[in-house]
């Protein structure tokens, strides 16, 4: 018997990985500290440095998909992380672009 009540299909992969996508383009400074701070421990110019800041936030995405699919189910949790996904990556662009106007 599984201790989580959930099964790894293509439903929790995809709904893991688009709330992953939101919390890192949502929390970009973040991400980008995180990085440096890896490739300071690794080495500069590191891929794996680059590598190993994607697993918080799939750490992250995983508990908000897994509290969303026990109380909305598992569409709900999908279709907001899309939600979410696509609203992080609108703030990023505009995040961005402000950076770039100063």
């Amino acid at each position: 018997m599984s201790p989580l009540p959930t099964t790894f299909d293509t439903a929790t992969i995809a709904g893991t990985a688009l709330w992953a996508i939101a919390f890192y383009l949502g929390g970009s400074p973040w991400a980008d500290r995180l990085i440096t701070t890896f490739e300071g421990w690794l080495g500069t110019g590191s891929p794996a440095a680059s590598l190993l800041s994607i697993v918080p936030f799939l750490l992250v995405g995983g508990l908000v998909y897994y509290a969303l699919l026990l109380s909305l189910g598992g569409s709900w949790a999908v279709s907001l992380g899309v939600i979410s996904a696509m609203g992080c990556g609108v703030y990023e662009l505009g995040r961005r672009n402000g950076q770039a106007s100063d």
